[in-house]
């Protein structure tokens, strides 16, 4: 589906309104987990759930089945679809699902991801771009030949520099963080091939336009200082979130109705050894988690993050 293996749609009823749940399941290296509040593996650097993906995915299916046997219970028509959507960590899997047709004939998407908040987010996450960057260079014995070398590391490293350079020049509410995938093979050998994967945020997909434009003028400048050539891959690319003012307060008025919840003892306990491994000065409260917060205007410079939701 989509040409993604494990995108999958379950569906119930016919007929409109159609409305879709989305079930997120994904992982990111290095982050293999038992259940345990301390950081143990169950395989050593092997990919696990981040973000609360563990529970996004699973709670979305319950709350699917819950729906559909009130549908059958009272007889309610319409269709109920749940939407299993792999990759959102970095590879914005539902853009290819939405390209596809999959969403045409959806009249409602609805969408939650774990927080340490009971709250409804009407829009608010960042737009994204993000590419690898590899420069191509030619390698040459660092010690007995270094002229005949064009070194790649350095126009990555150059490319590095100059970001640092832009970050007091663009917005503050932006934001630009990468690594580097690929250095050199070995340090008496001039890197004839070194890469950096980057990616650069902004609430506005038009400000991230020209932010991007700029980052890419940065590499060919890299690329033009060393002798090197580069060659960009796009890796992802999500607008940010359009807030839906007629959906949010029906979500916040059921939300009001279902309330919150109470931890158990044991529940109590798991989260207060998983707060010791937090490095900040104050916890959250774990009395308050039967509290709903109220609707608010979303804070455009407040820090979020990048999804590849839509306006639902």
């Amino acid at each position: 589906m989509a040409d993604e293996p494990t995108a999958f749609i379950a569906s119930y009823g016919h007929g409109k309104p159609v409305i879709a749940m989305l079930g997120e399941f994904d992982a990111l290296p290095g982050l293999s987990q038992k259940p345990l509040p301390q950081r143990s593996p169950v395989v050593p650097n092997a990919p696990g759930h981040g973000c609360g993906h563990n529970l996004l995915g699973s709670g979305a299916a319950l709350a699917a089945v819950a729906v559909k046997e009130y549908m059958a219970a009272n007889h309610i028509a319409g269709t109920l679809r749940y939407y299993g959507t792999p990759a959102e960590e970095g590879g914005s899997g539902k853009v290819f699902m939405v390209r596809d047709g999959l969403f045409k004939d959806v009249d409602v998407v609805l969408h939650w991801h774990p927080g340490d908040r009971n709250s409804v987010t009407n829009g608010g996450m960042l737009a994204v771009t993000s590419a690898r960057f590899t420069f191509h260079g030619i390698a040459g014995h660092a010690a007995m030949a270094p002229e005949r070398g064009r070194s790649a590391l350095d126009a990555v490293m150059l490319m590095g520099n100059g970001i640092e350079f832009m970050r007091e020049h663009v917005p503050s509410n932006s934001r630009m963080h990468y690594i580097i995938t690929k250095g050199g093979v070995a340090p008496n050998i001039v890197p004839d091939l070194a890469q950096m994967d980057l990616m650069a945020r902004h609430p506005s997909n038009t400000a991230l336009e020209d932010i991007w434009g700029r980052i890419l003028k940065i590499s060919e400048g890299a690329a033009l200082m060393t002798g090197t050539t580069v060659e960009v891959t796009d890796i992802r690319g999500d607008a940010n979130i359009i807030g839906n003012d007629a959906l949010a307060p029906v979500v916040q008025k059921n939300l009001e109705e279902v309330d919150g919840f109470t931890m158990s003892e044991t529940e109590k306990a798991f989260a207060v050894e998983l707060q010791k491994t937090l490095s900040i000065d104050t916890v959250p409260s774990l009395d308050e988690t039967h509290l709903i917060e109220p609707l608010r205007p979303v804070d455009l410079n407040a820090p979020s993050a990048s999804t590849d939701w839509h306006s639902n």
